[in-house]
């Protein structure tokens, strides 16, 4: 029997739960957006994991099964592009399985870009995933076109999108990444196009993962800025978070219209509430989206390990993390002089 986090909940160093788990499926996407993968340098040349690398959907679910029984409550799918890896829904099937130490089912979500999901949509809902959110960097076709740097025309994101609609999915989280001098004139437009719907965009700020994106501050819009932008034009007012650790500041629009969110990691950082694990394509659990290193699952998974002993090094691994890399940007604590680069966006998720 695995120790259950039922009467137990498993804090880190700083005395936040274990709630949330992103596994990435894949490393590989098919756009090369500059703030993730750019073209210069995820070329032809560029080497992604062998397929006997990943974890197969058996030992995702193996490892998922052990943190949900630490207190795990949400699972979202990443990548890459998640919905690049082949028959994904039958892991979705086998995922939505799980059920926590009360014998409650798991929030199962997915974040894609949307290039595949009008003909993934119905799949994925029929296999039990719960929720949704699509990455869409601008509304116009030529800012979309150049954001995504392989020429992928909006209309089949925004066709996705309407597949999952009419597939159950709602509300969908519409996610667009904020850089200033580059999609920045696209906000209203977002709003306006998605306004009265039962999506949800959520502006991002543009940030710092990873080494290769070319990420300056001069770059980031604050999050401030862009409500009081909103604000002008459609009243917003504020509304409570649906949860502890929940990484977006929630807005509603003050004549019904819906809400939005922001997602302040530059200028607020809520790290103070981060339950958040990052599980990778091939085995390597992070405790932060800005970490140098992780640890490695797939070594005790491939060597026999029982269930018990992978999950004794789960609880080890989080109670000895006080990760907080956002509230410390800038500071010698959050960029130690170890050589090491950061892990890539592509290879963890966001």
């Amino acid at each position: 029997m695995l120790e259950g986090a039922a009467h137990r909940p498993l804090t880190d160093g700083l005395g936040r739960p274990l709630r949330d788990l992103r596994i990435s499926v894949t490393d590989r996407c098919n756009f090369r957006c500059s703030y993730c993968m750019p073209k210069e340098v995820f070329d032809r040349r560029h080497v992604f994991l062998a397929h006997e690398e990943l974890l197969s959907f058996e030992e995702i679910t193996r490892l998922a099964r052990v943190f949900v029984a630490q207190g795990v409550q949400k699972l979202r799918l990443t990548g890459g592009e998640p919905l690049l890896r082949k028959d994904l829904e039958r892991l979705v099937e086998m995922l939505s399985r799980l059920r926590t130490p009360e014998g409650q089912t798991v929030d199962l979500t997915l974040t894609t870009n949307g290039s595949l999901l009008a003909k993934k949509a119905q799949a994925l809902r029929d296999a039990g995933l719960s929720r949704l959110a699509v990455s869409v960097d601008a509304i116009d076709d030529a800012i979309f076109r150049r954001m995504n740097n392989v020429d992928f025309p909006v209309a089949d994101v925004l066709e996705g999108i309407e597949a999952a609609r009419r597939a159950g999915f709602a509300p969908i989280k519409i996610n667009m990444v904020v850089r200033r001098g580059t999609n920045d004139s696209q906000i209203l437009p977002m709003v306006e196009h998605f306004r009265g719907s039962d999506a949800i965009v959520r502006f991002i700020e543009f940030m710092d993962v990873g080494t290769t994106n070319g990420w300056r501050m001069d770059e980031v819009l604050p999050s401030a800025e862009l409500i009081a932008l909103i604000h002008s034009r459609y009243p917003l007012e504020t509304l409570q978070a649906n949860e502890t650790g929940e990484t977006a500041q929630r807005w509603r629009y003050r004549d019904g219209a819906g809400e939005i969110g922001v997602i302040s990691s530059v200028t607020r950082a809520f790290c103070r509430d981060c339950t958040r694990l990052r599980l990778s394509t091939e085995g390597q659990v992070y405790l932060c989206l800005f970490a140098h290193r992780g640890h490695d699952l797939r070594a005790l998974l491939r060597s026999g390990c029982d269930d018990e002993h992978i999950a004794a090094t789960v609880r080890q691994i989080w109670r000895g993390r006080e990760d907080r890399y956002s509230e410390l940007r800038g500071s010698k604590a959050a960029n130690p002089d170890t050589g090491e680069r950061r892990i890539e966006m592509h290879y963890i998720g966001g």
